[in-house]
Order: structure tokens, then sequence, then C-alpha cells
């Protein structure tokens, strides 16, 4: 008997159904604990010689945003390009003096999806990206915004943030996400970003090395929503052997919670990881109203303990990973302007493995006898909140 490949997900496959194609990376560090996380992103910053680019949904005037920001007009005196696209609903109460300090010191800064009087209901469609990108050759991306509950700031006796996860990046991907930031700058009005000299030393050390194969997964358009759908349902429905995943909100379609009961059923192990107390609580008790469902159909259900879990990632036949900023939710899968990259690498897959087996040593699983004895109470949230689900 021949046997069957460790990982049935191909390259071919994948830019095939997405229409697009990988990039390649010659490293990759996953951050995955909050203050160890920015530590790298505010030293990547530090070094950057040329250009900033900065896009995220939350960027905060509180003293982790103030931090950046003050590096980020440090950098730019000394003559470092830098360009910030914030979304206007995620970060609508920041004052508009942080942003004409930044841009008193040479910072172009725009606000993504802004509110129209003439169109109120696009308001909807937000800007959801994190990434930065330096120098065109090293980029950030991944699940946290600039603000203090992702850096762990007001925890610092604590030495601990919310659980995220993000990617740093080096090399030829890093320009191919240069190039996805400056599309959706100048979609906004950005300014003209000054190009950089071109360069081919990623590209020849990514020959020298192999480079580990990155797919990135940014969309903001509604045809680019179902690509990454595609994606995602490929990915659940291809899979042979492990499905792990990680949502900070999780609120399914009817045909997602039937997608991961047929994995179930091909003799997949199905595993979801969602926040133990969540920043949205409707969100989460309205997600909660699927669980009885997937439980008996064998689908493994953990709560995360203690601090609250943000992060966005899947793991599948312990080979193709998806890390980003998109939610197993509505508002992700259909409203949102999304950022993610995926991984075609059993090295960093097993990474991926490792933490989140770290994950549920900090997590309770549900049992579905128990749950079917909690409060009546809880029932009845979760199923009024549940009618409300794709605006949550």
């Amino acid at each position: 008997m021949i046997p069957e490949p460790e990982c049935i997900f191909s390259a071919n496959a994948i830019e095939a159904l997405y229409r697009g194609t990988f990039s390649t990376a010659t490293a990759v560090d996953l951050l995955w604990k909050g203050r160890d996380s920015f530590r790298t992103i505010f030293d990547a910053v530090r070094d950057a010689e040329q250009c900033i680019c900065l896009e995220f949904y939350i960027f905060r005037n509180d003293e982790t945003g103030t931090e950046l920001a003050e590096l980020l007009k440090k950098k730019s005196r000394e003559g470092v390009k830098v360009y910030l696209l914030f979304d206007h609903f995620g970060s609508f109460g920041t004052p508009r003096s942080f942003w004409n300090d930044m841009k008193a010191a040479g910072i172009s800064i725009r606000a993504s999806r802004p509110f129209k009087w003439a169109s109120p209901s696009l308001y909807v469609h937000r800007n959801h990206r994190k990434l930065i990108v330096i120098d065109a050759r090293r980029a950030f991306t991944g699940g946290l915004n600039i603000a203090n509950e992702y850096s762990g700031f007001h925890l610092r006796a604590k030495g601990k943030g919310w659980r995220d996860t993000g990617i740093f990046l080096e090399g030829p991907i890093a320009g191919e996400l240069f190039d996805i930031f400056k599309r959706n700058w100048y979609a906004w009005g950005g300014n003209p970003i000054d190009l950089l000299p071109e360069s081919t030393a990623g590209e020849e050390k990514a020959e020298e090395t192999g480079g580990i194969p990155i797919l990135p997964i940014f969309v903001n358009s509604a045809r680019g929503r179902r690509k990454m759908r595609k994606i995602l349902y490929h990915s659940i429905t291809h899979a042979r052997k492990d499905i792990s995943l990680t949502t900070a909100y999780f609120t399914p379609s009817w045909h997602m919670v039937e997608t991961l009961e047929k994995a179930v059923e091909r003799g997949v192990r199905v595993r979801l990881l969602v926040p133990g107390i969540s920043d949205v609580p409707a969100a989460s008790h309205a997600g909660r109203a699927f669980f009885s469902r997937l439980l008996r159909a064998g689908v493994e259900i953990y709560t995360y303990n203690g601090e609250i879990l943000h992060a966005k990632s899947s793991l599948f036949d312990k080979c193709w990973s998806i890390i980003g900023s998109t939610n197993l939710d509505f508002q992700s899968l259909r409203y949102n302007d999304e950022g993610n990259v995926g991984i075609l690498h059993e090295g960093f897959a097993l990474k991926m493995k490792e933490i989140y087996e770290e994950d549920l040593r900090h997590s309770s699983r549900i049992e579905y006898d128990t749950w079917r004895k909690r409060p009546f109470s809880d029932k009845l949230k979760e199923h009024f909140f549940s009618l409300f689900r794709r605006r949550l």
C-alpha cells in the first residue's frame, strides 16, 4: 500500500483557487507574547532607514500609541518617510490633535473607510488590517492593534497583555506587502510614496535557501472576501487529519457549522479555541448558541483562561497555516478589509502546533454533558444575540 502524503495541500491548488501567487520569506518570526511582540516591532521601526508604512484598525493615543508615535516622529525627523493609514471607526476615539502632532513632524496620515452621510450603511465596512512594512524588506502582520491592552502596558506588574498572534517576515514577501499597502494607501487619497531603489538581495537569498512559501491574503472588496472564504473552506474540506482553529470572535454561518461537522465525519480531528472572557460579550453569546450542535458532532471546543484571547490563526494537517486579522464571524468574512498570510511549510506549522498546544494548557475543554446543564439565562442570551450575529 502506498502511504498517503503527509501534506495534501499544494501551492498550485491554492494559487488556482485564490488566483494569487505565493511569494517567499527568507526569515519568519512568530510573535505570540504581547510585550515581546511589541519589542520586536519597535526595534524594527528603530532600524528603519528609508520608509515605514503602517496600517492599523486601532491606533490609540494611550501609552503604547504615544510611545510608537514618538518613535515615528523621531524617524521622520531623521529623514525616514513614514506613512500611516488608520481605520476611521476603529480609531474613532483617537483625538485629531494626536494625528496633527504626527503630521507636524512630517508623517503622512490618512483615514480609511470614513463615515459618509451620503452612504451611512457603508460604515459597516471597516479596514481591519494590521500591517507594518519597513524599507520594503521587513514586514509585520497579525491580529494585534496599537493600544495598551495588546502590549500589556496596563498590566506591567503581571507582564502580559491580551493573547494575540502576529508574524514578522523578511525577504521578497515584504516587497509584496509593500505593494499591497501602496494600493490601499492610494485608494484612500494618500500622497505618492517614494519608491525604494531596486534590489535583488532578497531574491538571491531566497534562491540560496529555497525560502518559505508565503501567500498574501489581503482583501478589500466583495470579490476579495469571496476569495478569502474560498481559501478557508478549501482548507477545512481538504484537511485529512487535524484542524486547529483560534479565533477571537466566533459567530459562524450555518455553512461553516455544516462544513466543520462534515470534517469530523471524515475522521478529521477539529479543535476550536475561543476566548473564555470576551471584550464583546454579545458576540460571545451569539457564537455559543452553536456550541451544542458542534459538540454533538464531535468538534472539540476550548475556552481560553486568563487574559482575553484576540488571536486569529488556523492550522491544517500540520503543514498549512493561516495567520492574520480575520475572525470566524460575519464582520470579518463579509464586510471587513482583512490581512492574512498563508504559510505552506511543515517546519513553521510545527511551531504553530507547539503554540496551540501551549494555549490549550491554559484553556478549559467544554464537555457536552456539562454544557447542556448551563443556566437557562445563558441559553436565553445565546438565542437572543444569535439573532443579530450578522452584525456583531
